[in-house]
């Protein structure tokens, strides 16, 4: 009896403006495309899409459910460019067929090299997803599903989480399949659910693909596929980009009718049902270990990190902008501190990547900047501006702080009189 588990990353990046050295304001962002982006795919994606979940939520009687994970930089972005969807993101919150998932909240890479930033990012995620949708994330999914078992003894100290999302990758699983729960080595008392990658692709990369053999896939053959684990798995994890319902697989492609007919070609097998993440976790117990010692990730072919860190201008734009991190703090400023938050966010790395082919692809898609190298030089130097604000910030606290020295010396010093003669 398969349970199948459909799990959405809903994400969008603040955009840098093109920004050169002789920009001396601290405006680092395109607004204007920023906007425009947001407003396209709510209008491709997010609100047909959060449409036709709350109509499938309410002709199945609950019994189809689905999760999210939206970042706190789309939140914000919704809250500002396109009310309308995080309003129906609520409507579907209160369906109580949906479950809001946590991650860190800039969507960033904070695991690799901030620990402090990382479990911060944590909490303001958490709290934020509580204030807009009432609920407690009980399930983690690191950014771009980045794991290894250094993460899970992570996320085991902190405490409140049973779970953590999981790419099911090959190369780790081996002979075993990614259709049950498992465990890791370091954590106890958490379970792992392993993406189902072949068949969650099969709908976000390959549904169009008029050259693939299994072209074209209906409702019918993709319920098939998934009435054949029964027997050979718990769950079927379907983890995909929301993008892909309307923005990457458009409209005419018949995703929508496709997404539309699936619940009810699912059902009819009666030993098949759906759940939430933490849902599944309450109902089945890990099998085995699932031992990652080094970093797997959901992205490209290899599924590590050569995405974001794969040449050395990406390496040094990180080591750039984490080696600032106890100086951001120390000045204070909500403004320094916003911005380099919002740097963090794992797509500017993304848009530094050099790979080529079938991957390439997939990265110049993503990627509003010309070439790698733009991307690098552009974010480079708004992180020189950055670290020429944190100096600044610095240099006021400091004289700030000297003020204050001489004023409480002066304070504190006892006045002298000298007597005054007058001649008359």
């Amino acid at each position: 009896m398969p349970s199948i588990c459909f799990y959405f990353q809903v994400h969008q990046p603040y955009r840098l403006r093109k920004y050169t050295i002789f920009d001396q304001n601290n405006d680092y962002f395109d607004e204007a495309k920023n906007i425009e982006i947001c407003e396209r795919v709510a209008r491709k994606c997010y609100l047909p899409s959060n449409l036709l979940m709350l109509k499938l939520i309410r002709q199945f009687e609950g019994r189809f459910k689905i999760a999210y994970s939206v970042t706190g930089t789309l939140l914000e972005q919704l809250e500002m460019y396109a009310p309308g969807v995080l309003s129906s993101f609520q409507k579907l919150a209160d369906t109580g067929c949906v479950e809001f998932l946590s991650e860190t909240y800039h969507h960033s890479l904070s695991f690799l090299y901030s620990r402090d930033e990382f479990v911060e990012q944590i909490r303001l995620h958490g709290e934020l997803i509580y204030k807009l949708f009432g609920q407690r994330p009980r399930i983690f999914r690191n950014t771009e599903l980045i794991y290894n078992n250094e993460l899970a003894a992570a996320i085991g100290q902190i405490g409140r989480f049973n779970a953590i999302i999981v790419e099911g990758a090959d190369h780790i699983l081996g002979y075993r399949s990614p259709d049950f729960l498992y465990r890791p080595p370091n954590a106890s008392g958490l379970k792992l659910l392993l993406k189902n990658y072949r068949l969650s692709d099969d709908i976000a990369f390959r549904f169009s693909n008029r050259h693939w053999s299994e072209w074209p896939v209906t409702a019918e053959r993709f319920s098939s596929w998934v009435n054949a684990i029964n027997g050979n798995g718990y769950v079927v994890n379907l983890f995909m980009d929301y993008e892909t319902l309307g923005e990457h697989q458009w409209e005419d492609t018949g995703i929508f009718g496709f997404m539309e007919r699936l619940p009810s070609e699912i059902l009819k097998h009666p030993d098949n049902d759906f759940k939430t993440p933490s849902e599944v976790v309450d109902a089945y117990d890990p099998v085995g270990e699932f031992d990652v010692p080094y970093t797997i990730s959901w992205a490209d072919i290899e599924r590590d990190l050569s995405a974001w860190r794969g040449n050395p201008m990406q390496e040094n734009a990180l080591y750039r902008l984490y080696s600032l991190a106890d100086r951001v703090r120390a000045t204070n400023d909500p403004d320094i501190i916003a911005d380099w938050r919002r740097l963090q966010t794992s797509d500017h790395f993304y848009y530094m990547c050099t790979k080529y082919f079938s991957d390439g692809d997939v990265h110049k898609y993503f990627n509003h900047y010309d070439s790698p190298y733009e991307a690098y030089i552009n974010f480079v130097t708004v992180l020189d501006n950055l670290d020429s604000r944190c100096n600044k910030a610095m240099a006021q606290k400091q004289s700030a702080s000297e003020i204050r020295d001489l004023a409480s010396e002066a304070k504190d010093r006892k006045p002298e009189y000298r007597s005054l003669k007058t001649n008359v």
